[in-house]
Protein backbone atom coordinates (compact mmCIF):
# COMPACT_ATOMS: atom_id res chain seq x y z
CA UNK A 1 0.00 0.00 0.00
CA UNK A 2 3.15 2.21 0.82
CA UNK A 3 4.27 1.85 -2.73
CA UNK A 4 0.71 2.59 -4.48
CA UNK A 5 0.29 5.74 -2.15
CA UNK A 6 3.90 6.90 -3.06
CA UNK A 7 2.68 6.78 -6.64
CA UNK A 8 -0.58 8.49 -6.02
CA UNK A 9 1.60 11.30 -4.28
CA UNK A 10 2.73 12.37 -7.64
CA UNK A 11 -1.03 13.68 -8.47
CA UNK A 12 -0.91 16.41 -6.21
CA UNK A 13 1.39 18.30 -7.95
CA UNK A 14 -1.43 19.14 -10.61
CA UNK A 15 -4.37 20.26 -8.35
CA UNK A 16 -6.12 21.90 -11.23
CA UNK A 17 -6.01 19.16 -13.69
CA UNK A 18 -6.87 17.10 -10.47
CA UNK A 19 -9.75 19.26 -9.45
CA UNK A 20 -10.84 19.39 -13.67
CA UNK A 21 -11.01 15.91 -14.10
CA UNK A 22 -13.29 15.22 -10.76
CA UNK A 23 -15.74 17.52 -11.89
CA UNK A 24 -16.60 15.99 -14.97
CA UNK A 25 -16.52 12.84 -13.32
CA UNK A 26 -19.19 13.39 -10.70
CA UNK A 27 -21.51 15.13 -13.36
CA UNK A 28 -21.00 12.59 -15.91
CA UNK A 29 -21.74 9.72 -12.90
CA UNK A 30 -24.78 11.94 -12.04
CA UNK A 31 -26.21 11.40 -15.72
CA UNK A 32 -26.24 7.81 -14.78
CA UNK A 33 -29.30 7.88 -12.99
CA UNK A 34 -30.67 9.86 -15.46
CA UNK A 35 -32.23 7.03 -17.71
CA UNK A 36 -33.59 4.21 -15.10
CA UNK A 37 -35.50 7.71 -12.90
CA UNK A 38 -37.48 8.19 -16.42
CA UNK A 39 -37.66 4.63 -17.20
CA UNK A 40 -39.84 4.91 -14.14
CA UNK A 41 -41.60 7.98 -14.60
CA UNK A 42 -42.33 6.63 -18.02
CA UNK A 43 -44.05 3.13 -17.04
CA UNK A 44 -45.48 3.98 -13.58
CA UNK A 45 -47.04 7.55 -14.33
CA UNK A 46 -46.84 8.43 -18.32
CA UNK A 47 -48.42 5.42 -19.84
CA UNK A 48 -50.72 4.42 -16.94
CA UNK A 49 -52.51 7.86 -16.99
CA UNK A 50 -52.10 8.63 -20.47
CA UNK A 51 -50.09 11.35 -19.96
CA UNK A 52 -48.64 10.91 -23.53
CA UNK A 53 -47.73 14.64 -23.94
CA UNK A 54 -44.79 14.22 -21.64
CA UNK A 55 -43.22 11.61 -23.63
CA UNK A 56 -41.29 13.43 -26.16
CA UNK A 57 -40.02 16.16 -23.60
CA UNK A 58 -38.78 12.77 -21.49
CA UNK A 59 -37.30 11.35 -24.21
CA UNK A 60 -35.47 14.57 -25.09
CA UNK A 61 -34.06 14.74 -21.67
CA UNK A 62 -32.89 10.90 -21.67
CA UNK A 63 -31.45 11.81 -25.08
CA UNK A 64 -30.03 15.27 -23.34
CA UNK A 65 -28.35 13.17 -20.25
CA UNK A 66 -26.67 10.35 -22.35
CA UNK A 67 -25.14 13.36 -24.80
CA UNK A 68 -24.31 15.69 -21.96
CA UNK A 69 -22.54 12.03 -20.35
CA UNK A 70 -20.30 11.05 -23.30
CA UNK A 71 -19.42 15.04 -23.94
CA UNK A 72 -18.14 15.05 -20.12
CA UNK A 73 -16.34 11.62 -20.85
CA UNK A 74 -14.76 12.74 -23.87
CA UNK A 75 -13.18 16.64 -22.02
CA UNK A 76 -12.39 13.73 -18.96
CA UNK A 77 -10.32 11.97 -21.15
CA UNK A 78 -8.91 14.58 -22.84
CA UNK A 79 -8.01 15.99 -19.51
CA UNK A 80 -6.71 12.57 -17.77
CA UNK A 81 -4.31 11.93 -21.00
CA UNK A 82 -2.64 15.10 -20.19
CA UNK A 83 -2.68 14.74 -16.23
CA UNK A 84 -1.27 11.24 -16.69
CA UNK A 85 1.58 12.17 -19.42
CA UNK A 86 2.73 15.17 -17.14
CA UNK A 87 2.80 13.03 -14.05
CA UNK A 88 4.57 10.22 -15.79
CA UNK A 89 6.91 12.94 -17.18
CA UNK A 90 7.77 13.47 -14.05
CA UNK A 91 8.86 10.18 -12.70
CA UNK A 92 10.58 9.44 -15.76
CA UNK A 93 12.11 12.47 -15.43
CA UNK A 94 12.89 11.85 -11.46
CA UNK A 95 14.39 8.15 -12.15
CA UNK A 96 16.76 9.23 -14.98
CA UNK A 97 18.24 12.27 -13.05
CA UNK A 98 18.43 9.82 -9.96
CA UNK A 99 20.38 7.11 -12.20
CA UNK A 100 22.82 9.50 -13.06
CA UNK A 101 23.29 10.62 -9.71
CA UNK A 102 23.98 7.02 -8.22
CA UNK A 103 27.48 6.18 -8.02
CA UNK A 104 29.38 4.01 -9.68
CA UNK A 105 29.06 1.05 -7.50
CA UNK A 106 25.26 0.64 -7.43
CA UNK A 107 25.95 0.43 -11.08
CA UNK A 108 28.75 -2.24 -10.51
CA UNK A 109 25.93 -4.49 -8.88
CA UNK A 110 23.22 -3.79 -11.36
CA UNK A 111 22.42 -5.61 -14.62
CA UNK A 112 22.13 -2.85 -17.32
CA UNK A 113 19.19 -4.78 -18.66
CA UNK A 114 17.68 -4.90 -15.38
CA UNK A 115 17.59 -1.40 -15.18
CA UNK A 116 16.53 -0.97 -18.96
CA UNK A 117 13.81 -3.31 -17.59
CA UNK A 118 12.83 -0.53 -14.96
CA UNK A 119 12.50 2.23 -17.40
CA UNK A 120 11.07 0.43 -19.95
CA UNK A 121 8.30 -1.86 -18.24
CA UNK A 122 7.94 -0.98 -14.84
CA UNK A 123 7.46 2.51 -15.54
CA UNK A 124 4.97 2.11 -17.97
CA UNK A 125 2.98 -0.87 -15.45
CA UNK A 126 3.03 2.18 -12.73
CA UNK A 127 1.46 4.78 -15.44
CA UNK A 128 -1.10 1.90 -16.12
CA UNK A 129 -2.11 2.41 -12.10
CA UNK A 130 -2.27 6.25 -12.96
CA UNK A 131 -4.43 5.59 -15.93
CA UNK A 132 -7.11 3.34 -14.53
CA UNK A 133 -6.18 3.51 -11.18
CA UNK A 134 -6.89 7.16 -10.76
CA UNK A 135 -9.14 7.64 -13.48
CA UNK A 136 -11.36 4.47 -13.47
CA UNK A 137 -11.08 3.51 -9.87
CA UNK A 138 -12.28 7.38 -8.60
CA UNK A 139 -15.52 6.73 -11.28
CA UNK A 140 -16.39 3.32 -10.20
CA UNK A 141 -15.92 4.50 -6.91
CA UNK A 142 -18.42 7.36 -7.77
CA UNK A 143 -20.67 5.52 -9.73
CA UNK A 144 -21.27 3.31 -6.25
CA UNK A 145 -21.97 5.57 -4.17
CA UNK A 146 -24.08 7.96 -6.21
CA UNK A 147 -26.15 4.70 -8.07
CA UNK A 148 -26.32 3.36 -4.46
CA UNK A 149 -27.74 6.45 -3.01
CA UNK A 150 -30.47 6.16 -5.81
CA UNK A 151 -30.27 2.81 -4.83
CA UNK A 152 -31.87 2.89 -1.49
CA UNK A 153 -34.13 6.46 -2.22
CA UNK A 154 -35.99 4.34 -4.42
CA UNK A 155 -36.49 0.92 -2.60
CA UNK A 156 -34.32 0.70 0.85
CA UNK A 157 -35.63 -3.12 0.93
CA UNK A 158 -33.69 -4.60 -2.38
CA UNK A 159 -31.16 -1.88 -1.61
CA UNK A 160 -30.26 -3.95 1.19
CA UNK A 161 -30.52 -7.09 -0.80
CA UNK A 162 -28.42 -5.66 -3.85
CA UNK A 163 -25.79 -5.31 -1.13
CA UNK A 164 -25.62 -8.95 -0.35
CA UNK A 165 -23.08 -9.92 -1.90
CA UNK A 166 -20.83 -6.95 -0.80
CA UNK A 167 -18.98 -8.56 1.83
CA UNK A 168 -18.18 -11.69 -0.19
CA UNK A 169 -16.80 -9.48 -2.89
CA UNK A 170 -14.76 -7.40 -0.54
CA UNK A 171 -13.30 -10.67 1.17
CA UNK A 172 -12.40 -11.79 -2.14
CA UNK A 173 -10.33 -8.90 -2.73
CA UNK A 174 -8.40 -8.73 -0.22
CA UNK A 175 -7.70 -12.46 0.03
CA UNK A 176 -6.31 -11.98 -3.45
CA UNK A 177 -4.42 -8.89 -3.09
CA UNK A 178 -2.90 -10.26 0.06
CA UNK A 179 -1.50 -13.39 -1.92
CA UNK A 180 -0.70 -11.79 -5.37
CA UNK A 181 2.82 -9.79 -3.85
CA UNK A 182 5.01 -12.35 -4.19
CA UNK A 183 3.49 -13.83 -7.30
CA UNK A 184 4.20 -10.61 -9.61
CA UNK A 185 7.49 -10.24 -8.13
CA UNK A 186 8.38 -13.15 -9.92
CA UNK A 187 7.11 -11.94 -12.68
CA UNK A 188 8.94 -8.68 -12.66
CA UNK A 189 11.84 -10.81 -12.09
CA UNK A 190 11.95 -13.21 -14.63
CA UNK A 191 11.34 -10.61 -16.87
CA UNK A 192 14.29 -8.54 -15.64
CA UNK A 193 16.49 -12.06 -15.85
CA UNK A 194 15.29 -12.04 -19.76
CA UNK A 195 15.52 -8.50 -20.99
CA UNK A 196 19.43 -8.89 -19.30
CA UNK A 197 20.39 -11.79 -20.70
CA UNK A 198 18.92 -10.13 -23.92
CA UNK A 199 20.50 -7.05 -23.65
CA UNK A 200 24.18 -8.96 -23.48
CA UNK A 201 23.59 -11.28 -26.24
CA UNK A 202 23.29 -8.53 -28.18
CA UNK A 203 25.88 -6.16 -27.04
CA UNK A 204 27.67 -9.43 -27.64
CA UNK A 205 26.41 -10.99 -30.82
CA UNK A 206 30.06 -10.58 -32.53
CA UNK A 207 31.05 -13.10 -29.86
CA UNK A 208 28.00 -15.38 -30.23
CA UNK A 209 28.82 -15.70 -33.76
CA UNK A 210 32.70 -15.99 -33.75
CA UNK A 211 32.61 -19.00 -31.54
CA UNK A 212 29.67 -20.14 -32.98
CA UNK A 213 26.90 -19.79 -29.86
CA UNK A 214 24.04 -19.70 -31.10
CA UNK A 215 22.43 -22.97 -30.31
CA UNK A 216 23.63 -22.73 -26.78
CA UNK A 217 22.29 -18.83 -26.15
CA UNK A 218 18.98 -19.86 -28.09
CA UNK A 219 19.03 -22.53 -24.91
CA UNK A 220 19.77 -20.25 -22.09
CA UNK A 221 17.58 -17.03 -24.04
CA UNK A 222 14.24 -20.09 -23.98
CA UNK A 223 15.23 -21.30 -20.80
CA UNK A 224 14.82 -17.05 -19.27
CA UNK A 225 11.95 -17.18 -21.70
CA UNK A 226 9.63 -20.06 -20.04
CA UNK A 227 10.45 -19.05 -16.58
CA UNK A 228 8.51 -15.73 -17.25
CA UNK A 229 6.03 -17.71 -19.33
CA UNK A 230 5.55 -20.28 -16.59
CA UNK A 231 5.14 -17.20 -13.81
CA UNK A 232 3.05 -15.07 -16.05
CA UNK A 233 0.61 -18.05 -16.39
CA UNK A 234 0.55 -18.95 -12.88
CA UNK A 235 -0.59 -14.93 -12.30
CA UNK A 236 -3.26 -15.52 -14.72
CA UNK A 237 -4.38 -18.98 -13.10
CA UNK A 238 -5.13 -17.45 -10.55
CA UNK A 239 -6.61 -14.70 -12.03
CA UNK A 240 -9.31 -16.99 -14.28
CA UNK A 241 -10.40 -18.54 -11.09
CA UNK A 242 -10.61 -14.88 -9.09
CA UNK A 243 -12.57 -12.81 -11.74
CA UNK A 244 -14.99 -15.47 -12.95
CA UNK A 245 -15.85 -16.13 -9.42
CA UNK A 246 -16.60 -12.34 -8.25
CA UNK A 247 -18.57 -11.94 -11.45
CA UNK A 248 -20.74 -15.30 -9.70
CA UNK A 249 -21.29 -13.73 -6.96
CA UNK A 250 -22.27 -9.98 -8.58
CA UNK A 251 -24.95 -12.04 -10.35
CA UNK A 252 -25.56 -13.75 -7.59
CA UNK A 253 -27.23 -10.64 -6.11
CA UNK A 254 -29.18 -9.58 -9.59
CA UNK A 255 -30.96 -12.53 -8.76
CA UNK A 256 -31.61 -12.19 -5.35
CA UNK A 257 -33.14 -8.76 -6.29
CA UNK A 258 -35.30 -9.84 -8.80
CA UNK A 259 -36.55 -13.00 -6.67
CA UNK A 260 -37.51 -10.75 -3.73
CA UNK A 261 -38.39 -7.77 -6.44
CA UNK A 262 -40.89 -10.21 -8.09
CA UNK A 263 -42.50 -11.59 -5.23
CA UNK A 264 -43.36 -7.78 -4.22
CA UNK A 265 -44.07 -6.49 -7.27
CA UNK A 266 -46.80 -9.72 -7.67
CA UNK A 267 -48.07 -8.52 -4.08
CA UNK A 268 -48.05 -5.08 -5.56
CA UNK A 269 -45.73 -3.94 -2.81
CA UNK A 270 -44.14 -2.14 -5.81
CA UNK A 271 -45.01 -0.71 -8.94
CA UNK A 272 -43.53 -2.18 -12.21
CA UNK A 273 -41.58 0.96 -13.33
CA UNK A 274 -40.09 0.89 -9.60
CA UNK A 275 -38.95 -2.51 -10.03
CA UNK A 276 -37.44 -1.93 -13.66
CA UNK A 277 -35.95 1.27 -12.15
CA UNK A 278 -33.98 -0.93 -9.84
CA UNK A 279 -32.81 -3.45 -11.99
CA UNK A 280 -31.56 -0.81 -14.41
CA UNK A 281 -29.85 1.23 -11.44
CA UNK A 282 -28.31 -2.55 -10.31
CA UNK A 283 -26.77 -2.82 -13.28
CA UNK A 284 -25.35 0.70 -13.23
CA UNK A 285 -24.35 -0.49 -9.37
CA UNK A 286 -22.66 -4.05 -10.26
CA UNK A 287 -20.67 -2.76 -13.32
CA UNK A 288 -18.53 -0.43 -11.14
CA UNK A 289 -18.13 -3.18 -8.65
CA UNK A 290 -16.70 -5.36 -11.66
CA UNK A 291 -14.28 -2.82 -12.75
CA UNK A 292 -12.48 -2.64 -9.18
CA UNK A 293 -12.01 -6.10 -9.51
CA UNK A 294 -9.95 -5.42 -12.62
CA UNK A 295 -8.15 -2.94 -11.13
CA UNK A 296 -6.89 -4.73 -8.33
CA UNK A 297 -5.04 -6.83 -10.95
CA UNK A 298 -3.65 -3.67 -12.58
CA UNK A 299 -2.99 -2.40 -8.46
CA UNK A 300 -1.11 -5.58 -7.60
CA UNK A 301 1.19 -5.50 -10.86
CA UNK A 302 1.91 -1.77 -10.46
CA UNK A 303 2.95 -2.57 -6.83
CA UNK A 304 5.30 -4.57 -7.69
CA UNK A 305 6.34 -2.84 -10.49
CA UNK A 306 6.60 0.73 -8.14
CA UNK A 307 8.64 -1.23 -5.92
CA UNK A 308 11.14 -1.50 -8.52
CA UNK A 309 11.21 2.12 -9.50
CA UNK A 310 11.09 3.09 -5.58
CA UNK A 311 14.19 1.31 -5.54
CA UNK A 312 16.17 3.20 -7.49
CA UNK A 313 14.89 6.31 -6.55
CA UNK A 314 15.62 5.57 -3.15
CA UNK A 315 18.91 4.31 -3.63
CA UNK A 316 21.40 6.65 -1.40
CA UNK A 317 22.77 8.72 -4.14
CA UNK A 318 26.37 10.55 -4.79
CA UNK A 319 27.58 13.25 -2.33
CA UNK A 320 26.09 16.41 -3.91
CA UNK A 321 28.06 16.75 -7.27
CA UNK A 322 27.61 20.61 -6.88
CA UNK A 323 28.46 21.18 -3.47
CA UNK A 324 31.71 21.48 -2.49
CA UNK A 325 35.58 23.98 -3.18
CA UNK A 326 36.82 24.82 -6.62
CA UNK A 327 39.87 26.20 -7.19
CA UNK A 328 41.16 29.25 -9.14
CA UNK A 329 43.99 27.84 -10.76
CA UNK A 330 45.07 24.29 -10.61
CA UNK A 331 48.76 23.54 -10.50
CA UNK A 332 48.38 20.06 -11.12
CA UNK A 333 50.31 18.75 -7.61
CA UNK A 334 48.82 15.24 -6.38
CA UNK A 335 49.28 13.16 -3.67
CA UNK A 336 48.15 10.14 -2.55
CA UNK A 337 48.17 9.90 1.15
CA UNK A 338 47.66 6.22 2.43
CA UNK A 339 45.28 5.82 0.47
CA UNK A 340 43.13 2.40 1.18
CA UNK A 341 39.85 1.09 -0.71
CA UNK A 342 37.62 -1.89 -1.32
CA UNK A 343 34.89 -3.19 -3.23
CA UNK A 344 32.79 -4.08 -0.76
CA UNK A 345 34.54 -6.79 1.75
CA UNK A 346 37.10 -7.29 -1.19
CA UNK A 347 40.05 -5.20 -0.30
CA UNK A 348 41.19 -3.29 -3.77
CA UNK A 349 44.57 -1.13 -2.93
CA UNK A 350 46.10 -1.03 0.30
CA UNK A 351 48.31 1.97 1.83
CA UNK A 352 49.12 4.14 -1.18
CA UNK A 353 51.73 6.72 -1.29
CA UNK A 354 52.67 8.49 -4.28
CA UNK A 355 53.55 11.95 -5.55
CA UNK A 356 52.37 13.76 -9.18
CA UNK A 357 54.24 16.82 -9.18
CA UNK A 358 53.16 20.25 -11.08
CA UNK A 359 53.54 19.15 -15.11
CA UNK A 360 55.27 15.55 -13.95
CA UNK A 361 54.18 12.39 -16.11
CA UNK A 362 53.31 9.57 -14.28
CA UNK A 363 53.34 5.61 -14.84
CA UNK A 364 51.34 3.28 -13.02
CA UNK A 365 52.66 -0.51 -14.39
CA UNK A 366 51.28 -3.84 -13.29
CA UNK A 367 49.62 -7.30 -13.75
CA UNK A 368 45.83 -7.27 -14.69
CA UNK A 369 44.08 -6.46 -11.33
CA UNK A 370 46.70 -4.69 -9.86
CA UNK A 371 44.63 -1.33 -9.05
CA UNK A 372 46.06 0.95 -11.47
CA UNK A 373 42.69 1.67 -12.85
CA UNK A 374 40.90 1.98 -9.46
CA UNK A 375 43.50 4.71 -8.54
CA UNK A 376 42.12 6.83 -11.42
CA UNK A 377 38.98 6.24 -10.57
CA UNK A 378 39.57 7.20 -7.23
CA UNK A 379 41.09 10.62 -8.32
CA UNK A 380 37.82 11.30 -10.61
CA UNK A 381 36.09 10.51 -7.63
CA UNK A 382 34.03 7.81 -9.25
CA UNK A 383 34.62 5.75 -5.97
CA UNK A 384 35.49 7.55 -2.87
CA UNK A 385 38.15 6.00 -1.11
CA UNK A 386 37.91 4.26 2.45
CA UNK A 387 40.46 5.38 4.72
CA UNK A 388 43.94 8.32 4.15
CA UNK A 389 43.34 11.22 1.46
CA UNK A 390 43.63 12.20 -2.26
CA UNK A 391 45.22 16.05 -2.26
CA UNK A 392 44.76 18.28 -5.26
CA UNK A 393 46.90 21.25 -4.38
CA UNK A 394 46.41 20.38 -1.54
CA UNK A 395 43.14 20.58 -1.06
CA UNK A 396 41.63 17.03 -0.19
CA UNK A 397 39.68 15.87 -3.29
CA UNK A 398 36.68 15.13 -1.24
CA UNK A 399 35.79 18.38 -0.18
CA UNK A 400 35.94 19.94 -4.45
CA UNK A 401 32.94 20.28 -5.98
CA UNK A 402 32.56 16.97 -8.12
CA UNK A 403 31.42 18.70 -11.73
CA UNK A 404 34.24 20.95 -11.32
CA UNK A 405 36.84 18.36 -10.48
CA UNK A 406 36.11 16.25 -13.48
CA UNK A 407 35.91 18.85 -15.96
CA UNK A 408 39.21 19.99 -14.98
CA UNK A 409 40.05 15.89 -15.84
CA UNK A 410 40.56 14.80 -19.37
CA UNK A 411 40.31 10.87 -19.57
CA UNK A 412 40.84 8.03 -21.75
CA UNK A 413 39.88 4.89 -21.35
CA UNK A 414 41.09 1.53 -23.14
CA UNK A 415 37.26 0.80 -24.09
CA UNK A 416 36.67 3.51 -26.00
CA UNK A 417 32.73 4.79 -25.75
CA UNK A 418 31.18 6.30 -28.56
CA UNK A 419 27.17 7.94 -28.03
CA UNK A 420 24.88 7.14 -30.70
CA UNK A 421 25.54 10.58 -32.71
CA UNK A 422 27.31 12.17 -34.80
CA UNK A 423 31.32 12.71 -35.23
CA UNK A 424 30.25 16.09 -34.15
CA UNK A 425 28.45 15.38 -31.10
CA UNK A 426 30.68 13.04 -29.46
CA UNK A 427 33.88 15.31 -29.59
CA UNK A 428 31.23 18.28 -28.62
CA UNK A 429 31.10 16.59 -24.92
CA UNK A 430 34.76 17.54 -24.46
CA UNK A 431 33.79 21.31 -25.36
CA UNK A 432 30.35 22.31 -25.55
CA UNK A 433 30.62 25.48 -27.62
CA UNK A 434 33.36 24.22 -30.04
CA UNK A 435 33.81 25.69 -32.89
CA UNK A 436 33.88 23.23 -36.24
CA UNK A 437 38.00 24.61 -36.88
CA UNK A 438 39.04 23.61 -33.15
CA UNK A 439 37.07 19.88 -33.70
CA UNK A 440 39.51 19.30 -36.77
CA UNK A 441 42.21 21.02 -34.99
CA UNK A 442 42.01 18.24 -32.14
CA UNK A 443 41.24 15.77 -34.25
CA UNK A 444 44.47 16.34 -36.35
CA UNK A 445 46.37 16.41 -32.91
CA UNK A 446 45.11 12.67 -32.43
CA UNK A 447 45.64 11.57 -35.86
CA UNK A 448 42.07 11.26 -36.86
CA UNK A 449 41.04 14.37 -39.06
CA UNK A 450 42.09 12.15 -42.22
CA UNK A 451 40.14 9.08 -41.45
CA UNK A 452 37.11 11.60 -40.62
CA UNK A 453 37.94 13.81 -43.57
CA UNK A 454 36.91 10.66 -45.39
CA UNK A 455 33.89 9.84 -43.72
CA UNK A 456 30.23 10.53 -46.12
CA UNK A 457 29.24 13.30 -44.53
CA UNK A 458 32.92 14.34 -42.28
CA UNK A 459 31.93 15.39 -38.64
CA UNK A 460 28.71 14.89 -39.54
CA UNK A 461 28.69 11.19 -40.33
CA UNK A 462 26.73 9.09 -37.53
CA UNK A 463 28.78 6.80 -35.51
CA UNK A 464 26.45 4.32 -34.52
CA UNK A 465 25.63 2.68 -31.50
CA UNK A 466 29.04 2.33 -29.45
CA UNK A 467 30.54 3.60 -32.26
CA UNK A 468 30.17 0.66 -34.13
CA UNK A 469 30.61 2.19 -37.56
CA UNK A 470 34.17 3.36 -36.82
CA UNK A 471 37.00 0.78 -36.11
CA UNK A 472 38.63 -0.14 -32.83
CA UNK A 473 41.49 2.56 -33.88
CA UNK A 474 38.97 5.58 -35.17
CA UNK A 475 36.88 5.37 -32.03
CA UNK A 476 39.95 5.65 -29.87
CA UNK A 477 41.13 8.71 -31.92
CA UNK A 478 38.03 10.34 -31.50
CA UNK A 479 38.30 9.80 -27.96
CA UNK A 480 41.57 11.20 -27.59
CA UNK A 481 40.39 13.75 -29.87
CA UNK A 482 37.83 14.60 -27.04
CA UNK A 483 39.89 14.48 -24.73
CA UNK A 484 42.40 16.90 -26.21
CA UNK A 485 39.63 19.13 -27.15
CA UNK A 486 38.83 19.77 -23.50
CA UNK A 487 42.67 20.94 -22.72
CA UNK A 488 42.64 19.95 -19.14
CA UNK A 489 45.03 20.69 -16.34
CA UNK A 490 44.50 16.82 -15.18
CA UNK A 491 45.20 14.45 -18.02
CA UNK A 492 44.45 10.81 -17.34
CA UNK A 493 45.29 8.03 -19.89
CA UNK A 494 44.02 4.40 -19.05
CA UNK A 495 45.59 2.23 -22.04
CA UNK A 496 44.35 4.98 -24.52
CA UNK A 497 46.89 3.57 -27.25
CA UNK A 498 46.50 -0.18 -26.62
CA UNK A 499 43.72 -0.74 -29.19
CA UNK A 500 45.78 0.98 -32.22
CA UNK A 501 48.25 -0.18 -34.40
CA UNK A 502 52.12 0.55 -33.77
CA UNK A 503 52.16 3.27 -36.47
CA UNK A 504 48.88 4.82 -35.62
CA UNK A 505 50.06 4.23 -31.40
CA UNK A 506 53.16 6.54 -32.80
CA UNK A 507 51.55 9.06 -34.32
CA UNK A 508 48.95 9.37 -31.30
CA UNK A 509 51.91 9.17 -28.56
CA UNK A 510 53.87 11.72 -30.45
CA UNK A 511 50.66 14.14 -30.07
CA UNK A 512 50.11 13.17 -26.43
CA UNK A 513 53.92 14.09 -25.52
CA UNK A 514 52.99 17.83 -26.65
CA UNK A 515 49.74 17.92 -25.14
CA UNK A 516 51.30 15.92 -21.74
CA UNK A 517 53.19 19.14 -21.40
CA UNK A 518 52.74 21.62 -18.87
CA UNK A 519 50.12 18.90 -17.27
CA UNK A 520 49.61 16.26 -14.63
CA UNK A 521 49.62 13.21 -16.59
CA UNK A 522 48.50 9.71 -14.98
CA UNK A 523 49.50 7.04 -17.86
CA UNK A 524 48.49 3.57 -17.57
CA UNK A 525 50.16 1.09 -20.05
CA UNK A 526 51.56 -2.40 -20.69
CA UNK A 527 53.78 -1.12 -24.13
CA UNK A 528 57.20 0.00 -22.75
CA UNK A 529 56.97 2.98 -25.57
CA UNK A 530 54.14 4.59 -23.66
CA UNK A 531 55.98 4.54 -19.99
CA UNK A 532 59.57 4.89 -20.26
CA UNK A 533 59.75 8.39 -20.66
CA UNK A 534 57.50 9.09 -17.46
CA UNK A 535 59.09 11.32 -15.31
CA UNK A 536 58.23 8.27 -12.25
CA UNK A 537 57.06 4.81 -12.60
CA UNK A 538 54.90 3.43 -9.66
CA UNK A 539 54.77 -0.71 -10.29
CA UNK A 540 51.76 -1.85 -8.43
CA UNK A 541 50.62 -5.65 -7.42
CA UNK A 542 47.37 -7.13 -5.49
CA UNK A 543 47.05 -3.58 -4.77
CA UNK A 544 50.31 -2.01 -3.87
CA UNK A 545 52.96 -0.42 -4.68
CA UNK A 546 56.22 -2.79 -5.06
CA UNK A 547 58.98 -0.05 -6.66
CA UNK A 548 59.06 3.28 -7.99
CA UNK A 549 61.27 5.08 -9.82
CA UNK A 550 62.23 6.19 -13.51
CA UNK A 551 62.76 3.50 -16.38
CA UNK A 552 66.51 3.23 -15.74
CA UNK A 553 66.32 2.55 -11.84
CA UNK A 554 63.50 0.12 -11.91
CA UNK A 555 65.12 -1.80 -14.93
CA UNK A 556 68.70 -1.95 -12.46
CA UNK A 557 66.31 -2.73 -9.73
CA UNK A 558 65.74 -5.99 -11.27
CA UNK A 559 62.65 -6.68 -9.93
CA UNK A 560 58.90 -6.99 -11.23
CA UNK A 561 59.01 -4.10 -13.48
CA UNK A 562 62.15 -5.38 -15.48
CA UNK A 563 60.42 -8.37 -15.28
CA UNK A 564 57.82 -7.39 -17.17
CA UNK A 565 60.16 -5.74 -19.60
CA UNK A 566 61.16 -8.87 -20.62
CA UNK A 567 57.85 -10.44 -21.28
CA UNK A 568 55.12 -8.98 -23.75
CA UNK A 569 53.06 -7.05 -20.96
CA UNK A 570 55.55 -4.49 -21.25
CA UNK A 571 56.90 -5.08 -24.85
Amino acid sequence: MRTIIRVFAYVRRYPFLAAAQMACAIVATLMVIVFPRLTREIMDVVIPQGQMNRLPGLIALGLGAYFLQDLLTSLRIQINNTFEQKVIFDLRSELYERLQRLPLRWFDNRPTGDIMTTVSEDIPSVERVLIDGIEQGVIAVLQIVVVGAFLFQTNTKLALIALTPVPFLAVGAMVYTMTSKNRHRKVRKASSAMNSLLHDNVAGMRQIKAYAMEKEEHERFNLASDSLRQATLHVMRIWSIYRPSMTFVNNVGFVLVLWFGGNALYHKQIELGELTMVLLLLRSFYEPVGQLHALNQLFVAGRSAGERVFDILDAEEEKDNDAGRTLECITGHIVYDHVYFSYGSVPTVHDICLEAKPGQTIALVGPTGAGKSTLINLLTRFYEYDQGAILLDGVPVHELNKTWLRRSIGYVTQESFLFNGTVRDNLLIGKRNATDDELWAALASANARHFVESLAEGLGTRVGERGIKLSVGEKQRVSIARALLRNPPILLLDEATASVDTETERQIQSALDALMKHRTSFVIAHRLSTVRNADRIYVLEKGKIIEQGTHEELVALNGLYAGLCRTSLLA
